[in-house]
């Protein structure tokens, strides 16, 4: 779907907790055979916290994007938390980052936009909306995952794949003679799927406070098998109508920056004809870090100076609901 709003990445920060998890070490926790995470899921490592809270880490990938971006916290007009995983139930996470940024008492407005391991597109989106309304000029993404809290010892394959990570971007608009900008933008919900992946306690429907409650609901489950058959039933569809042609090629695009799902997941994309080379991987380092996964993979591209300014990227992905997203933009 084109969309065409002049939208500008001026700033990017990312932090990663310093534990560094081994796969050998959870094949042990797990009772696995040498080097089976490493052959079923990719991962050869991950990052899970210590002491490191959701808002902690987003407010230290912020400073590093407000550093780049040349600004003060206090010069920002809206704050959006992009995450798949809450800090706690309320607030709402937004206004513990902003807390942290140390803009309690700044009143600039903070929120959370959810879609699980589409937040930050997701968010990109609704920022370029936004700035081209008129309603703000300066706005923070953060997308700040902890997943190792909630993993399911009785599902090896997830438990082992998911690592903890924050990533942010400024985003501003561009001026009418930079060619940064947002092209393409489409989102597709399938909820026959939502039943896939989930975490069905901390909500009204499971809560903790209910005499039944089973605290296995408060774990992620996910029946990957069951994910990727639904997602090969509508990827190609959703590829041409976020931009013709797309399911068949790279078209014009330099870069694809995919959410790191799993090893299957990433294997996945290159039944498109797209160029490994092409396709960005933090998946053996990182683990799948939900929301973060993307926006780290970004950072990680654009340092490793792969996508440059004026350059096309693709960042496209799946998450829980069954849903699908993508955006296509020049950095």
């Amino acid at each position: 779907m084109e969309v065409n709003l002049p939208l500008k990445i001026i700033g990017l920060g990312r932090y990663l907790p310093p534990r560094v998890v081994s796969s050998s070490e959870l094949e042990e926790i797990y009772a696995l055979s040498t080097g089976w995470v490493e052959r079923r899921n990719g991962v050869r490592e991950r990052r899970w916290v210590t002491t490191e809270t959701s808002s902690f880490m987003a407010a230290e990938a912020a400073r590093e994007a407000l550093d780049e971006a040349g600004l003060r916290p206090d010069q920002l007009s809206l704050i959006i938390n992009a995450s798949g995983t809450a800090e706690q139930a309320i607030p709402d996470t937004g206004a513990l980052i902003q807390r942290q940024l140390g803009l309690g008492r700044s009143g600039i407005p903070a929120m959370s936009v959810h879609t699980t391991c589409l937040s930050f597109i997701t968010a990109l989106d609704v920022a370029a909306t936004f700035l081209n309304a008129g309603r703000f000029s300066t706005i923070l993404i953060t997308s700040s995952d902890i997943s190792s809290c909630g993993i399911n010892p009785k599902e090896p394959e997830s438990a082992t794949l998911v690592g903890d990570a924050a990533a942010a971007v400024v985003v501003t608009r561009s001026d009418p003679d930079d060619t940064s900008a947002l092209h393409h933008a489409h989102f597709k919900t399938y909820g026959d799927g939502a039943a896939f992946t989930a975490i069905r306690g901390g909500g009204s429907a499971r809560h903790p406070a209910k005499p039944d409650h089973n605290p296995l609901d408060d774990l992620f489950q996910m029946d990957g098998p069951a994910v990727l058959r639904m997602v090969r039933g509508i990827d190609e569809t959703f590829l041409e109508e976020l931009y013709p042609g797309l399911s068949k090629s790279l078209l014009d695009i330099d870069v694809v920056v995919p959410h790191q799902s799993s090893k299957v997941g990433l294997l996945l994309l290159l039944r498109y004809g797209w160029p490994e080379a092409k396709i960005m991987h933090t998946l053996e380092w990182l683990g799948n870090c939900v929301a973060a996964s993307i926006p780290a993979t970004l950072y990680q591209t654009v340092r490793d100076g792969t996508l440059q300014r004026g350059q096309k990227a693709l960042l496209v992905g799946t998450g829980a609901g069954l849903s699908i997203g993508g955006l296509v933009m020049t950095y």
